[in-house]
């Protein structure tokens, strides 16, 4: 069984409460009666019961009609969550009539049900911007204890597996943060472990912080950088089997782990692989994906305290579904 077969089996096994705010959206809604077919989670739409009937309708789906569809134009919820919202940000000058203007937004009353506890997830972006997924996230369900930024962590599911969990590796931060400080990209490592143990089952995670340095073979303030992350990631989580600073041969290949960090229990070892910054991150990932053949899933947003990801606006309907598992399984570790 490959991994994304076993996150599917996880996410059937538990089904959690995931909002698909882009209730009419063509992909959205096809990936939605799929993953309620397969028993996949419990599906909540935001929007117009008569509308989104009757869109499944024009498009042939069957299984729509046993998801929770919730209009924010009527339910008897909407004033309940209206209040909610101006309570958590009437410090930033929220008044509870623009409270109640902006509960109307799908994506804000998604967020709102999670945070009220009748949701466990969100996925949205197949017509929003990243910016427009993260915001309501942030503003309302907030970040994880302890963590002050979001990030992004993608699969790396590779034809090498003498490398990694047997050829899979999971990378951050690939999404978000553009030049991380050594306090965030501590934040990182923790946030990609952890999903690398929610979403990749990893029971074992081997954090390589990546330089262009191997334990002080190179001097620079961004190697500086690394080797204070290290150091505060390890503080953040004692548990947590981390090393740095690594090149990228030397967190991977045992032999050259052995000659340029000997002694080291992640070197030649590593499965979860941290970038400096964000730059590093996503050219790294993408030049696996495409020169390796590998395939690359994601990026898994990390670091809020319930999981809100984001999708790609070219984004397929088996990207929506494959999210959709996902986002449960962050789910089962985020309560």
């Amino acid at each position: 069984m490959g991994l994304m077969e076993k996150i599917i089996a996880r996410a059937q096994s538990n089904k959690q409460r995931i909002v698909l705010p882009e209730s009419l959206e063509e992909r959205t809604i096809t990936a939605a009666d799929k993953a309620i077919a397969d028993g996949l989670a419990e599906i909540i739409l935001i929007g117009s019961r008569d509308e989104i009937l009757a869109k499944a309708t024009s498009l042939g789906l069957k299984n729509i009609g046993k998801a929770t569809i919730i209009d924010p134009a009527t339910s008897e919820k909407t004033e309940e969550y209206a209040q909610l919202l101006f309570q958590l940000r009437q410090k930033k000058g929220m008044t509870i009539e623009k409270a109640r203007e902006q509960v109307l937004d799908p994506l804000y009353f998604g967020c709102l049900i999670i945070k009220s506890g009748d949701a466990d997830g969100q996925i949205s972006g197949a017509l929003s911007t990243t910016g427009d997924t993260l915001r309501p996230a942030l503003q309302i369900i907030k970040c994880s204890p302890g963590i002050t930024c979001v990030s992004g962590a993608m699969l790396l599911i590779t034809q090498t597996p003498q490398y990694g969990e047997d050829g899979i590796l999971v990378m951050g931060d690939v999404a978000v943060t553009p030049m991380p400080d050594a306090a965030q990209l501590a934040q990182i490592a923790v946030c990609t472990a952890q999903t690398a143990k929610s979403v990749a089952g990893f029971a074992d995670p081997r954090v390589a912080m990546l330089s262009f340095s191997t334990k002080g073979s190179a001097k620079h303030e961004v190697v500086d950088k690394v080797v204070e992350a290290t150091r505060l990631a390890k503080e953040l989580d004692p548990s947590l089997k981390i090393e740095g600073e690594l090149q990228a041969d030397a967190a991977l290949v045992p032999s050259v782990g052995q000659k340029k960090a000997p002694g080291s229990e992640i070197a030649g070892k590593a499965n979860v692989l941290v970038a400096p910054n964000l730059e590093v991150g996503n050219i790294g990932y993408k030049l696996v994906q495409r020169l390796g053949n590998a395939d690359a899933i994601g990026p898994i947003l990390q670091g809020i305290a319930r999981p809100v990801n984001d999708l790609s606006r070219g984004c397929s309907v088996d990207d929506i579904y494959k999210m959709v598992a996902i986002t449960a399984c962050q789910a089962m570790d985020a309560k």
